[in-house]
């Protein structure tokens, strides 16, 4: 008997069935692992062909497949799109109705299959040989019509579905997936793609926060807290006070920055307090950051040395020490740089 989701939900499950549920998912995961290993040792020449081939395209490169090839041929293009390699999913059926047009003699085609007999895949088989567009198959049987027709073929390892049947798509599907990934990645690395590229495709959610620099987090000149070495303790209060960031840059005279007086060093001091001066105060050697570094290279910083601020200098300014800017916890907080 089935028990109600109310009843299932939060219990935890054990007993025979439990095992077996277990055992089962062990042993999917075990299949698709080493046929995952079995692909990385039969990789050859044929996969830096498809990467040279894909570097060399102009255009876009056309992914296509059908039913679950399909769907891992979506997730391909998306990949490859957003990791520095213009690309996007034509479905087959669509393709002889139209979408054709999708692709040009500027293109690539990137065509999957697992058996390679697709007959969905026959108007873009057609198409890429009439028009001499380059074509890389991917497809478990190297005598297939697909693979036959490919200028570059890439076969998968022969492994069993995962499936107890083996006729659901499971391995073969997490087979082409990790291909498709093995390609953007050595193509990510020939284009020497950078964070920062990463970021241009990637500007919204967590990971678009993640990636933003500090210069777009960072308080501008006019609201750091800064003041000059000689000064009176009571003036340095003042200025932490009124800017409220809890810490005061301590400048020399050409404005570079000696040292940050924070609450924990007014705390260390409270005895002779008002007797120093804010450079006697002052923690020196203080951690900085660059404009160009990520938020989330400041955040790690600031855990880190357990403090809430850094200023920011520029290291090819002139005066590499003169702060520039200031970026506080609560910024990249805001920002969900965390």
């Amino acid at each position: 008997m089935i028990k109600p989701a109310s009843a299932a939900l939060g219990e935890k499950s054990s007993g025979p069935e439990t095992e077996q549920t277990l055992d089962t998912a062990r042993q999917v995961l075990t299949t698709e692992a080493e046929a995952l290993a079995q692909a990385a040792e039969l990789l050859d020449g044929d996969f830096a062909r498809a990467v040279d081939a894909i570097l060399a395209t102009p255009g876009r490169v056309v992914v296509s497949g059908m039913g679950k090839s399909g769907h891992i041929g979506r997730k391909i293009a998306a990949t490859f799109a957003s990791t520095g390699t213009p690309a996007q999913f034509v479905h087959p059926a669509e393709a002889s109705h139209g979408d054709l047009g999708m692709l040009t003699q500027s293109d690539l085609a990137l065509v999957l299959s697992n058996s390679g007999e697709t007959p969905e895949l026959t108007s873009i088989i057609e198409h890429t040989r009439r028009f001499e567009i380059p074509m890389i198959g991917i497809a478990s049987r190297p005598d297939s019509t697909l693979l036959r027709a490919a200028d570059i073929a890439i076969v998968l390892p022969p492994a069993p579905e995962a499936c107890p049947m083996g006729l659901a798509p499971t391995t073969s599907t997490t087979l082409t997936l990790a291909i498709g990934d093995a390609l953007a990645v050595a193509l990510m690395e020939r284009r020497a793609f950078t964070p920062e590229n990463f970021r241009a495709f990637h500007p919204g959610g967590k990971l678009g926060a993640k990636l933003l620099k500090v210069e777009n987090l960072m308080h501008g000149r006019d609201a750091l807290p800064l003041i000059r070495g000689s000064a009176a303790m009571s003036d340095a209060i003042l200025e932490i006070s009124s800017k409220s960031f809890g810490v005061v840059g301590v400048i020399d005279d050409a404005g570079a920055l000696l040292g940050v007086i924070s609450d924990g060093d007014l705390r260390r001091k409270m005895n002779t307090l008002f007797e120093l001066t804010a450079a006697e105060v002052a923690s020196s050697d203080p951690k900085t950051i660059d404009p160009s570094a990520l938020g989330g290279e400041a955040v790690a910083l600031m855990n880190k040395h357990k403090i809430t601020s850094l200023f920011v200098t520029d290291p090819l300014a002139d005066e590499p020490r003169k702060p520039i800017g200031l970026i506080h916890i609560h910024d990249c907080l805001r920002a969900g740089v965390v």
